[in-house]
């Protein structure tokens, strides 16, 4: 039995690493936002403010579930893979931190702040996650913004985080922390004898990867064939490129960020009466405020755009909910943007995936990343550089199902919760969704240079699905932009 531990990452894991570079931090985030009265109590000197240290301790007493907030990075001394390691110095008060919006204190100046924070890159020789308090939220409201770097979390195990750190009832008490002792790192001769013996295993395991897509013998063909055809089709029309846009320019070193909440039932009502699914209306509205910043407030022709998302698919099992890391492939959906018409232009988008659901288009990324496990990171390294180069789709629009009941930090019910994405390559903008309750929240993130105009963009979005909630005779509260 060995007397050290260490976590080798997945290829697609470390994607997000050699994805960085330092305009290109790859952290996601969010924003959640509290009733400030039951985390406040009297300091020493009599005044009322948040309590910082049971905050901290609350956070601390939650850690032995997230054990990967108290892992850093390491590397083995042959191939360069990293690997996680336990952190025999970490320290809470370097990831839990505070600070206070001057007044008035408006959504103005809190989501400023935000970008600011969003534009940090986080410290690679420590666990790579940040918390900041924010005090001083007009309301009478306190912000949470959390860091976390896309190596440790998918979008999925994201949500599975927040339920981890928040409660489904409100509580006063904080419970001790588990003692926690740190284990040993490998010696460099134990990674090297590890990384030798996986060299050997490499094409052992690769053909494990085939054997495992054909484990059901009376669906083995089916499965296979779908694979292959899935991957032919993806690298028929890989030389092909999405249109550059003024939203694909390189990226800069700082973050804009915005957020839009929408009312989750009228969009429901919406997919129902119109007969397809929410994600059909998420990309419909998001094409026509494409189409409507594009050509309003940029003055772009947008008649003959090729404009693409990229929308990542979730391949997490339900065994593996609550485990980190990512496990997600992607769709490349190409949005009618040409389309004046919001009812004709939600036709195209649910005959576009209604196609890609038919094509299994999803299993083409996930037969890559089983494959690159045995295979190494050059694949990934080489996209990673076309990404810079080329613009193989314009934006990414990623939606998360959040919780359904309400969530508490300590005595403070969940007001509000918006997700943000990182950004890469020539995506200068980019949009997370995520609902939580009866509220989807649109989570904007852009480059702070080269989208001076971002809210421009979360006015065109919100007056593109009233459009689309209109045609469909669906009536309702339909947003609440902040």
């Amino acid at each position: 039995m060995q007397d050290f531990f260490y976590d080798r990452l997945t290829q697609q894991d470390h994607a997000f690493l050699l994805y960085e570079n330092p305009n290109a931090p790859m952290h996601v985030g969010s924003v959640q936002l509290f009733p400030a009265a039951p985390l406040r109590q009297n300091g020493e000197d009599g005044a009322p403010g948040i309590d910082l240290e049971r905050f901290e301790a609350y956070v601390l007493s939650r850690l032995h579930r997230m054990p990967r907030y108290r892992q850093r990075l390491a590397y083995t001394p042959v191939e360069g893979h990293p690997i996680w390691i336990d952190d025999a110095r970490f320290n809470l008060h370097y990831h839990v931190r505070h600070a206070r919006l001057p007044r008035p204190g408006d959504e103005r100046l809190l989501k400023r702040m935000v970008g600011r924070i969003f534009s940090q890159h986080l410290d690679r020789g420590k666990p790579l996650w940040e918390m900041w308090l924010i005090e001083g939220v007009e309301g009478d409201r306190v912000a949470l913004v959390s860091k976390v770097h896309h190596c440790m979390v998918d979008g999925v195990s994201g949500v599975d985080l927040l339920r981890v750190l928040l409660t489904p009832a409100p509580t006063n008490s904080v419970t001790a922390a588990p003692r926690w002792l740190p284990r040993p790192a490998p010696t460099a001769t134990q990674l090297a004898r590890d990384e030798a013996l996986r060299v050997l295993h490499a094409p052992i395991g690769a053909a494990a990867s085939v054997l495992d897509w054909l484990r059901d013998e009376d669906e083995a063909r089916t499965r296979l064939t779908r694979r292959i055809a899935s991957f032919g089709r993806v690298a028929g029309g890989g030389g092909a490129l999405a249109s550059r846009t003024s939203l694909n320019q390189p990226l800069g070193p700082y973050r804009r960020t915005d957020w839009l909440a929408m009312d989750l039932r009228v969009l429901r009502a919406v997919a129902k009466q119109l007969g397809g699914t929410l994600n059909d209306v998420v990309l419909s509205i998001t094409a026509g405020g494409i189409r409507r910043f594009l050509k309003r407030t940029r003055q772009e022709d947008v008649r003959r755009l090729d404009f693409r998302v990229l929308a990542p698919v979730s391949l997490r099992a339900a065994a593996e909910r609550g485990k980190l890391g990512n496990r997600v492939s992607a769709w490349i959906v190409p949005l009618p943007v040409d389309e004046r018409d919001p009812l004709r232009r939600f036709e195209r988008v649910r005959a576009t995936t209604a196609e890609l659901k038919l094509s299994h288009a999803a299993l083409a990324g996930d037969t890559l990343l089983q494959l690159s496990e045995w295979t190494g990171t050059g694949l990934l390294a080489l996209g990673a550089r076309l990404m810079e180069l080329t613009v193989p789709f314009n934006l990414v629009v990623t939606n998360v199902p959040g919780p359904r009941d309400e969530l508490y930090l300590l005595g403070a019910p969940l007001l509000e919760s918006h997700p943000l994405v990182p950004l890469l390559g020539n995506l200068s903008s980019g949009i997370a969704l995520m609902s939580y309750r009866d509220t989807l929240s649109w989570g904007f993130t852009a480059d702070w240079d080269t989208v001076p105009d971002l809210h421009a963009l979360v006015l065109a979005i919100e007056h593109s699905c009233g459009r689309l909630a209109e045609a469909a005779g669906v009536t309702g509260v339909l947003s609440n932009p902040q």
